[in-house]
């Protein structure tokens, strides 16, 4: 029997739900930290509601006793709320939690939810091969992943004081029941309706992972000490055509043979997305050609893990299944 306390912070999110269900499974004594009134959370959850860059927050109730803290809060909508959350909201429970520490003697392990995203887009063309790793420079563009990079900062720093240890957790796009990733559902349609085509060459590359496997990732690092003061990437990436043919497949649909010249495309942007009824943006285009990866490397040699569920397998099934329910 588990006899190890979990402090979980965005508790009510997408992946902070998936954790304090497994987290309860496992045993943990769990207490959740969320901004809702209305959670449905296991019963034996001790729910404090509050919200990290609140003043009147109950940090000091939160953390009481913890052993591991997962630090899963994250705001991916609103750019004028991510730095708020992102660092003030860190960096007031990085303060709780070595306050705490001090008082009690009481060593307290923080798991970090980040993303790949703090490694930036990659510089010139999108359809360049690049391989990005846990070594590989950061160097975040858009405002959540600047402010991600900063919160990451904030917790290692904190990792130079006594009784203080960290693992952070960067994912790629996590999928599963659940999951607020509507780009996938706006595919699903597309690909349903026959408008769908392939930019540019064959082998572009899509970088999910299932939320499963970050789960379990999370847990492993809050357990094994050979993730102690590490960074791991996890993303189980697979060619785009595996994906639009599982969604495909799924549907019923025909799976989407036709290919546009990229340079096409960019150059007639607007027409095509008139005539082909998608909504192509710059950066939908650079998706669309990416051709970046995140290997586990570092994830086999350290912990011996890896990511156990098949995208091509599983992604099909997931979106129309998000879609049936969306009605």
């Amino acid at each position: 029997m588990n006899n190890m306390k979990a402090c979980v912070t965005g508790a009510s999110g997408f992946i902070g739900r998936h954790l304090i269900r497994v987290l309860c499974e496992q045993g943990y004594t769990v207490a959740a930290l969320s901004r809702k009134e209305q959670v449905d959370f296991p019963s034996e959850v001790r729910i404090i509601k509050g919200d990290l860059i609140s003043e009147s927050c109950e940090l000091e109730r939160f953390l009481e006793s913890c052993d591991v803290l997962f630090h899963c809060a994250g705001e991916i909508r609103d750019d004028s709320k991510m730095a708020a959350l992102h660092i003030d909201g860190t960096q007031n429970l990085v303060n709780v939690a070595l306050t705490k520490i001090q008082e009690t003697q009481r060593n307290i392990h923080w798991v970090q939810l980040s993303s790949v995203g703090v490694y930036g887009p990659v510089e010139g063309e999108s359809n360049k091969d690049r391989t990005v790793t846990e070594q590989s420079p950061i160097k975040p563009r858009g405002h959540y992943e600047v402010t991600k990079a900063v919160s990451d900062g904030i917790v290692t720093k904190a990792s130079e004081r006594a009784g203080f240890t960290y693992s952070i957790v960067r994912p790629s796009n996590v999928i599963g029941e659940g999951m607020p990733n509507s780009s996938l559902k706006n595919l699903a349609k597309i690909i349903k309706k026959g408008f769908f085509t392939y930019i540019g060459k064959k082998g572009a590359i899509s970088t999910y992972v299932h939320i499963d496997d970050v789960i379990n990732l999370l847990v492993t690092c809050a357990e094994d000490v050979r993730a102690r003061g590490e960074v791991f990437n996890i993303s189980n990436d697979c060619l785009l055509e595996d994906v639009v043919n599982s969604v495909a497949d799924e549907m019923g649909a025909k799976r989407p043979k036709l290919s546009l010249p990229e340079s096409l495309v960019r150059v007639s942007q607007k027409f095509i997305s008139k005539l082909t009824y998608i909504p192509l943006s710059e950066q939908g285009i650079n998706v669309l050609t990416s051709r970046t990866i995140y290997p586990y490397t570092k994830l086999q040699k350290c912990l011996d893990y890896k990511p156990k569920i098949s995208i091509a397998k599983s992604i099909g099934n997931i979106v129309v299944k998000e879609l049936s329910e969306q009605g």
